[in-house]
């Protein structure tokens, strides 16, 4: 989505490293760049006058002149301003207090609104909610049927007592003998309430109608529905790619519902991402969620903060820890360290669970565009295949469960038949036993505390090259002594087991000794992944 908008800033910064002091003339040019940038992504142009002039104050100040680094301080300065204008701080559904709470959803027809109220009711059920999605759409054709898909997708239940438009007309735009009934949206909704505090479900989504322009009916109906059940959120659906049209479009129905937060779908697609940028800062109610994909897993709270970082290339580590976490269970890490700690090789039946966690996780290229300076790697990341996972996944789903514990069997004949099953050349099948065989080396040599090969030595393990240097000193010989050979054993079990200990510590996040680490400076939103007691 920010690709053309990332690109141009991220050139914009290269031309301030090195500098020792950046001049006025340094400044102007910088921010003129920065609003050229901004203008081309659609950013609405009183956004961009007061982004850029919040940035030069701050860059013409001291702020910068007395920084050990100009052109670091700058890009601070720009990645601050972008949290501001997204909004700030995360804004988190407010729930009622006395439930069911109701959510009112609203917008353009097309922007996603159904598709959304899908997403939301899974996002909640995995916390633990027990969501209703209620079909108050009733113009649009075909509108209840796929909000019923939808909640059948999402493992959620959808309260539609009408089936609304079935036939392709438009019970608002037909007028006199072409008139058509679909039923009351406002009863439908109010009925759907009340079915919600008689069955115990504590949240409430409503799906309302849209129309492809703004005009009066589509509000006069919103508001209907709003003032009959008081939803205690009303969220307004916006199409990421919609251009300069989405401030008129969101001052238009902050004047006719007045909503309290804001959903931008359609997040992973390529357009400029001016709506993004501009939504929030001109109507003042924050950006609460982010519809990236169409899968009803495909939904983020939306974090102004990760945003601006993605925004100026820097990554989004929390979200993805955040994701790693719910797609890895406990189980597993337990299973994981117990063979690491019993010398247990690596198999095939392991390498399926973390495939499959992996893909719990969601799109890998989203998920690589996650790491710092992935900006940098477009033409990698382009070329990135997905579908080598599921040919991988096939190969490993070819072998029998004899063959995945015990890969070193897999002979010419094996690997003909797993070959022809998985429907890959004989070739692809030998690579992927190569490259398994240098997986299990390095979890071995990870076990007894020797690092990654190639890597630089992780703390508490020594270096590839301390292990070379180990080979040239002349070991010692055993004693003669029983007892002082006894004693050297025990004292070589014992820094073994250290080293195997401390490896498993990097490999699995075992906690070490208490440090003092008060003077170490953290992420914001990392603390509470220090501060957890689970």
């Amino acid at each position: 989505m920010f690709t053309s908008l990332s690109d141009r800033l991220t050139a914009t910064f290269q031309n301030l490293r090195g500098k020792g002091r950046l001049s006025e003339s340094d400044v102007n040019a910088t921010v003129r760049d920065i609003r050229m940038a901004l203008l081309d992504a659609d950013v609405a142009l009183p956004v961009v006058k007061e982004f850029t002039r919040g940035v030069r104050e701050r860059a013409l100040g001291s702020e910068v002149s007395q920084a050990l680094n100009p052109g670091q301080q700058v890009v601070k300065i720009v990645n601050d301003e972008l949290v501001k204008i997204l909004g700030g701080e995360t804004r988190q559904l407010q729930l009622a207090k006395n439930p069911p709470t109701v959510i009112l959803l609203a917008g353009l027809q097309g922007s996603g609104k159904t598709t959304f109220a899908g997403k939301l009711a899974k996002l909640l059920k995995d916390q633990g909610h027990y969501p209703l999605l209620v079909a108050a759409d009733l113009q649009r054709p075909n509108a209840v049927t796929q909000l019923e898909v939808v909640a059948d997708r999402a493992g959620v239940v959808c309260f539609a007592p009408e089936q609304g438009n079935v036939g392709g007309h438009d019970a608002v735009t037909d007028s006199g003998e072409g008139t058509h009934s679909f039923g009351d949206p406002v009863w439908v909704a109010k009925a759907g309430v009340g079915q919600a505090k008689v069955r115990g479900y504590d949240v409430v989504i409503v799906d309302t109608a849209g129309r492809l322009a703004v005009d009066e009916n589509l509000m006069q109906q919103a508001r209907n529905i709003r003032d009959e059940i008081q939803p205690d959120e009303v969220l307004f659906v916006i199409d990421a790619m919609i251009g300069q049209a989405a401030v008129d479009t969101a001052l238009a129905f902050q004047d006719g519902v007045d909503f309290t937060g804001v959903v931008l779908s359609k997040l992973d697609g390529d357009a400029r991402g001016g709506a993004a940028l501009s939504v929030a800062s001109v109507t003042g109610r924050p950006i609460m969620y982010a519809s990236i994909g169409e899968q009803t897993k495909d939904i983020e709270v939306f974090h102004p903060d990760r945003m601006a970082s993605r925004i100026l290339d820097m990554g989004d580590v929390l979200t993805l820890i955040e994701q790693a976490e719910k797609a890895f269970d406990q189980r597993q890490a337990a299973e994981m360290q117990r063979k690491f700690l019993a010398d247990e090789d690596f198999t095939f039946h392991d390498f399926l669970e973390q495939m499959s966690a992996i893909k719990k996780m969601g799109n890998l290229k989203s998920l690589l565009q996650m790491m710092p300076g992935m900006g940098q790697m477009k033409e990698q990341l382009a070329n990135f295949d997905e579908r080598e996972f599921d040919r991988v996944e096939a190969m490993v789903r070819s072998m029998t469960p004899f063959e995945r514990t015990h890969p070193k069997q897999i002979n010419g004949s094996r690997r003909s038949r797993i070959a022809k099953g998985s429907g890959v050349t004989v070739s692809e099948v030998n690579q992927l036993l190569e490259r398994f065989q240098g997986a299990q080396k390095m979890m071995r040599q990870m076990r007894k505390g020797g690092g990654m090969p190639g890597m630089p030595p992780m703390p508490g393990m020594p270096g590839p090259g301390a292990a070379s240097k180990k080979k040239q000193v002349k070991k010692k010989g055993k004693s003669g002594n029983p007892a002082k050979r006894a004693q050297q054993e025990k004292a070589a079990a014992e820094k073994a087991e250290a080293a195997r200990t401390a490896s498993l510590g990097n490999a699995f996040g075992t906690p070490e000794p208490e440090q003092d680490m008060s003077d170490i400076k953290l992420p914001k939103g990392f603390e509470k992944f220090l501060d957890r007691k689970d």
